[in-house]
């Protein structure tokens, strides 16, 4: 149940002073928040469990002889004398994150000094632990003040200490999950009053911390009802402040980009170069920009999005000042050939090695000989690669290629001389003989040759090529390991629209064929249902995730046994089947489980059932269903899973005066601010204090 990482030197070494032992792995991430564990305690709705007065005459010994006996009573230390405990003051160092630390009991109560722990200051003077301690009293600002919490292992009982008038309070809650069931239905009712006093709240904060400042823009990045106002100034976020990788990625109004592109900041501007959705117009005016290294930053991303530019953009950057810009211009597939011969005889040579390999195809005879010879041996490398594509690479020639590398490159990618290719299929290098099988110019009498090589390796090779009939790939004796990862057959692919090609490849004898016939978007119904009795479970998984005509049963198949992260996508297939999945309700596995949600028939009680279930993702299903109660909403604010907590967190059903103290704790405070029932108003207010335009 409970997932651990090391723990924190600096409160380690303050637990085991206090005597206890450190327990695992220490901090605990696995858990009830802390928050939820301080709140029965620090409201005071509960009174006292025990209240020690403060003018005590052996105070401390009288708290920690109070603690561990509440602390038996009500099963707070479970039978190896272990417990989680957290110190008001001690957040994470990293991530300013209050932890639990798993700690131990050791032999003899007395031993440890517990009421010690709630002030670290307390290491200075160790020889007064009622001070230390922060629980004799003290002024007023001080009562009130959180000592330190315990909670059980499993999570049913809390224990905790605070300052309360003239008295030390130990707060016990027994049944602990009860009581936050309790709590949530208290707090989720709210009338408007309530819900404007909430906002109001927040309206009121006049500071932030740099991290509190850090999390509201990331979520308000993320937040699907931030206005156009509210995200044109998430690109002023600070001098020392990235735009929020959100705000890179999801959908924006136009009147956002536009400003995005016109911003004064290449540190703002320029981290557009990666919006995929940019259109061609809006790059180009990316590509404006006076610095050529910044020009070159916005040409990096164009050749993975697979964009084109404008014709007069493409006319100015193949006559860019800068070789940098230049070269990355001959790398993109969709720059005209034109240009390509332009670039291929540029005086850099950093310019023509970038645009040889893609300017030979258009280039005349004359080019192509003032290439082979270049100055630059780089340059004259690629074009021997490029002239051996159609002119037969030599025994001689092949002798003088250099490298290792070089040699299996020309062997897997050139035409190669009859004679050159009989002795390399004939050698002893493996290493040559597979990159052999691997070449498209290879005659059949050869691919024969090596289909019977005693190298499983090469034989593995000679089984993928393209120019094998059904049959002959059968032949090949392979050895296939079903749980490899693998891609589809590039050669397979461009077959996917060839309805012929796709049912004579769906019933091959390779896995892998047949895997890479899966991938297609569309198959004819016949085949996709083939597919989905195949023996290989990869076959059938890529037809769920891939093909519209997947049929049902594969869907099902997938989302019951597949934990891979396509295994979420599988319901929102067209073809997933939906009707009488009620019948799942009570099964065992929580994937099937979940499938009753979907079920037209299905209730809002059974939503509500499985809002308590003990499978964490059975959990977020129900938190994502729109019948669950804002009740419920809020008990999930404390799950024990962190994830299900920031999704409950970014819910619009969740109470203005339950949302409002959640932004203003590193915790919660960027999935809060993801919220879309917050209102413009405040989203501003947030913004105002990240900029420092309040007092």
């Amino acid at each position: 149940m409970i997932h651990m990482t090391g723990g924190d030197v600096a409160l380690t070494a303050l637990l085991r002073r206090a005597g206890l032992e450190i327990a695992g792995q220490g901090r605990v991430r696995e858990a009830r928040p802390v928050s939820a564990a301080w709140r029965p305690v620090i409201t005071g709705d509960r009174g006292p469990t025990v209240a020690v007065p403060s003018d005590h005459l052996d105070l401390v010994a009288e708290v920690n002889r109070q603690w561990h006996r509440l602390a038996t009573e009500h099963a707070v230390v479970d039978t190896n004398g272990e417990f989680l405990i957290s110190l008001a003051g001690q957040d994470c160092a990293c991530c300013g994150h209050s932890r639990w630390m798993r700690v131990r009991l050791p032999e003899g109560a007395g031993r440890v000094d517990l009421a010690g722990l709630a002030d670290p200051a307390g290491l200075a003077n160790p020889a007064n632990p009622a001070d230390l301690a922060g629980l004799a009293g003290g002024s007023a600002a001080e009562r009130g003040r959180p000592g330190f919490v315990a909670m059980s292992v499993d999570e049913q009982s809390v224990l905790g200490t605070t300052v309360e008038g003239d008295a030390v309070w130990l707060v016990s809650v027994d049944r602990f999950p009860a009581w936050l069931e309790a709590s949530a239905k208290a707090r989720a009712p709210e009338s408007a009053e309530e819900r404007e006093d909430g906002w109001d709240a927040v309206s009121r904060w006049t500071t932030a911390s740099p991290r509190l400042r850090k999390e509201w823009l990331g979520g308000l990045a993320m937040n699907p009802a931030a206005p156009a106002s509210v995200l044109r100034r998430l690109l002023d976020a600070g001098p020392a402040d990235r735009v929020p990788y959100a705000l890179i990625h999801r959908e924006l109004p136009e009147e956002v980009v536009e400003a995005w592109i016109d911003h004064p900041e290449w540190r703002v501007r320029g981290s557009l170069a990666e919006r995929w959705s940019l259109t061609a117009e809006q790059r180009a005016r990316l590509l404006l920009d006076p610095d050529p290294h910044h020009r070159w930053i916005v040409l990096t991303t164009l050749a993975d999005y697979g964009v084109t530019l404008p014709d007069a953009t493409f006319d100015r950057l193949a006559a860019d000042p800068s070789p940098r810009v230049r070269a990355e211009l001959a790398r993109l597939p969709a720059l005209p050939a034109r240009h390509l011969a332009k670039l291929a005889a540029d005086p850099v040579t950093e310019v023509r090695l970038a645009a040889v390999v893609p300017a030979w195809p258009h280039l005349d005879a004359k080019a192509r000989e003032a290439l082979l010879a270049d100055p630059d041996p780089g340059v004259r490398r690629q074009a021997v690669f490029r002239h051996h594509q159609s002119t037969p690479l030599s025994a001689a020639d092949f002798d003088q290629l250099s490298s290792d590398g070089d040699r299996e490159r020309a062997v897997e990618t050139c035409v190669l001389d009859r004679n050159l290719a009989e002795t390399l299929a004939h050698g002893s290098d493996s290493a040559l003989r597979g990159a052999l099988a691997r070449n498209p110019h290879l005659s059949p009498d050869l691919v024969r040759l090596l289909a019977e090589d005693a190298d499983p390796g090469i034989r593995w090779q000679i089984s993928l090529r393209p120019d094998l009939t059904e049959e002959e790939r059968s032949r090949i004796p392979v050895e296939f390991d079903p749980k490899a990862r693998c891609r589809a057959l590039s050669w397979v692919r461009e077959l996917h629209d060839d309805e012929a090609a796709v049912r004579r490849l769906a019933i091959s004898a390779h896995p892998l064929v047949r895997r890479s016939v899966a991938c297609a978007k569309n198959l004819p119904t016949d085949v996709a249902e083939r597919l989905a009795r195949d023996e290989d479970f990869v076959v059938r998984l890529f037809l769920a995730e891939n093909c519209a005509q997947a049929p049902a049963e594969v869907l099902l198949e997938m989302w019951a046994s597949w934990n891979g992260y396509s295994a979420a996508r599988m319901i929102e297939h067209p073809n997933f089947p939906r009707q009488d999945t009620l019948r799942y309700a009570e099964d065992t596995n929580p994937s099937l489980r979940t499938l009753a949600l979907y079920d037209p028939d299905s209730t809002a009680e059974l939503v509500e059932r499985f809002s308590r279930d003990p499978d964490d993702g059975v959990r977020w299903r129900a938190l994502r269903d729109e019948r669950l109660s804002s009740a419920s909403v809020v008990r999930l604010l404390d799950d024990p899973r962190e994830w299900i907590r920031k999704s409950a967190a970014a819910d619009p059903r969740v109470p203005a005066r339950v949302l409002s103290p959640l932004l203003k704790e590193i915790d919660t405070a960027a999935s809060a601010a993801q919220n879309p029932a917050i209102p413009e108003a405040v989203m501003h207010h947030l913004l105002d204090l990240v900029h420092g335009e309040t007092e």
